[in-house]
């Protein structure tokens, strides 16, 4: 009963955090009275609110129709649209959607009420409101062949049910906007749990997951309430950085900047003591120090009874790890959260950490997989190296994106300094071991520290980088400018928005989009290919992966020649897909 009480709080908090606005929505339908056997049209007029907008994309703003057999409805004709700084398509003032259908002959006369599905997203300048719709009733009067009623009762009737939706909500027989409020917040807390979850098999996380299996194995011996401390431990470290980004996002919002899933890798300052980190924790498990500060034996005793602030400290990497990357189902969720008030963002952030947690918490109370593990022994020692190799990859990767967040000359600094870093290590482990006196350890750790200080003052201040963007051969610079150009010339565009530090975004380009089959593909069906690079902040991309509710990269559109929307693939690309995509083009 205490949890189903918690459960139902913890919703209704999340109702209470939205602040969605809401347009005024009026339904009309013209002629008042339709023959039996012909046509006519319904009108949704949105009132926009004063100092907002919204968007045309057809994925939120749209109008479904639950017509009776007989009565038939063509697709939503659009008006014209103002076209704003960026690029877009946007609604300031009223206007109207119409849908335009037709009565079959056969349709008896009468009055003929129809549940009408609205749908909108209301946005502020920076800021868009969740996505939301709300169901109202429109009313059809058939005229011919039977007994109907009035016209005056038709339009009274049609009257009462529009003061009833005007509010937004639904009116007789329809879910109202409230309810469609809440079931779409649990949609993306579960998306944002589910993704939290694949993540945990995606490339960016696989190191940590490595060292942590290590860990585990290694306290396969210990009894379930160690290994239980341990996987919380983990969970802790997660849950809590987690919390920090959520902090860092509200904090960036409050403060009218825009910051998106793995906005931390377009920092060069992170991402040079990122690397710095994971290059270090490599050495060690190769043995060229072993952390043991001076004069901290008790600590070191207290530690050594538990060993959970490893676990902890495993979480955060994973956490720093994991969010290059997007996973399925993340990228609508964070898309969704990032446009949220503080109260809704956390929560977010939260089920996500959870996901990733998932397999760790659940060997917590099931720690009998472990016992099936091979034994400790010297085959520990070559994983442990093994690893090690992979956190050099990942040290590596990471210098990648240093490379072109900095440019050429600046990146040859950072090699410098990972040197003179890695010689602080070797000076540490060297000579400040266990058996030399404290003296001579904390010499060692002082100097190591003032080599390190020193180079990084000495190297790491840079210049400008004037070093242009990577555009592969065939493909164009990203520009809203040259979308639209191509688009007014009537052409197919393919649009790729990527980032050096997107591991999901380099594996889809290695193995799919920059393949000759499918560049060839996409030559062959008069396709241009346009390339956008978010290794660093690119305001215009950031406006472009909000309009299509994305957080991050990967995003990848293809227009279609006369059509106003492009097609949205997943974040995980297929060569199939793509073909699929191109069938229409022939």
């Amino acid at each position: 009963m205490r949890q189903n009480v918690i459960l139902v709080l913890f919703f209704a908090m999340l109702a209470l955090g939205l602040s969605a606005q809401s347009p005024s929505i009026t339904i009309t339908v013209e002629p008042s009275g339709v023959e039996a056997g012909g046509e006519g049209v319904l009108h949704v007029l949105y009132s926009v609110p004063a100092g907002m907008h919204m968007q045309k994309q057809e994925d939120y703003l749209y109008v479904e129709v639950d017509a009776p057999e007989g009565i038939v409805f063509g697709p939503a004709v659009y008006p014209e649209a103002e076209v704003d700084e960026w690029g877009f398509e946007v609604y300031h003032h009223d206007f109207t959607l119409t849908l335009p259908f037709t009565v079959a002959s056969t349709v008896q006369a009468g009055t003929h009420e129809i549940p009408v599905t609205v749908a909108w997203q209301i946005c502020e300048e920076a800021t868009c409101f969740p996505p939301d719709e709300a169901v109202h009733t429109a009313t059809v009067d058939v005229t011919g062949g039977g007994s109907g009623g009035s016209v005056e009762e038709a339009l009274n009737t049609a009257m009462f049910l529009l003061e009833r939706s005007a509010d937004g909500y639904g009116s007789i027989g329809g879910d109202s906007g409230g309810g469609s409020k809440v079931w779409n917040i649990i949609k993306y807390l579960l998306m944002a749990f589910v993704g939290g979850v694949i993540l945990n098999i995606m490339p960016c996380v696989l190191p940590v997951l490595s060292i942590k299996a290590m860990h585990l194995v290694s306290q396969s011996q210990h009894d379930r309430r160690e290994i239980m401390k341990g996987s919380f431990a983990y969970t802790g470290g997660i849950l809590v950085s987690f919390a920090l980004m959520a902090g860092v996002v509200i904090t960036l919002k409050s403060m009218g900047i825009g910051a998106g899933w793995g906005f931390q890798m377009q920092n060069a300052t992170f991402v040079i003591a990122f690397s710095s980190l994971i290059f270090v924790f490599s050495l060690s498990l190769f043995d060229v120090f072993i952390i043991s500060a001076p004069g901290m034996s008790m600590a070191n005793k207290a530690s050594s009874k538990g060993g959970h602030s490893g676990s902890f400290f495993s979480g955060v990497f994973a956490v720093l790890l994991a969010t290059p990357c997007t996973a399925p189902l993340l990228a609508p969720a964070l898309g969704f959260a990032f446009t949220q008030p503080p109260g809704v963002i956390l929560p977010f952030f939260l089920l996500i950490g959870l996901g990733l947690a998932l397999p760790f918490i659940l060997l917590a109370f099931w720690p009998g997989v472990i016992q099936k593990l091979p034994k400790p022994g010297e085959w520990m020692n070559v994983f442990r190296e093994a690893m090690a190799f992979l956190l050099l990859g990942t040290a590596l990767w990471l210098l990648t994106i240093a490379y072109a967040l900095l440019g050429g000359a600046n990146f040859l600094r950072v090699l410098w300094f990972m040197l003179f870093l890695s010689m602080a290590a070797w000076i540490y482990g060297r000579f400040a071991r266990p058996h030399h006196g404290k003296v001579q350890q904390w010499i060692a750790l002082l100097v190591a520290i003032g080599v390190i200080v020193g180079s990084a003052f000495w190297l790491l201040r840079f210049d400008e980088n004037t070093d242009a963007g990577h555009i592969p051969q065939g493909w164009q610079e990203f520009s809203p400018e040259l979308v639209q150009q191509h688009r007014d010339d009537g052409k197919a565009v393919f649009v790729d928005f990527g980032a050096e530090w997107c591991l999901t975004c380099k594996t889809n380009e290695t193995a799919v989009l920059f393949t000759d089959d499918i560049e060839n593909a996409l030559s062959e069906h008069g396709v241009e290919m346009v390339k956008a690079d978010n290794t660093r902040k690119d305001p215009v991309i950031a406006e472009w992966l909000k309009r299509y509710d994305r957080a991050g990269v990967p995003l990848y559109l293809l227009y279609y020649p006369g059509q106003s929307e492009p097609f949205v693939f997943s974040e995980i690309l297929t060569k199939g897909d793509i073909h699929a995509a191109l069938e229409p083009l022939k």
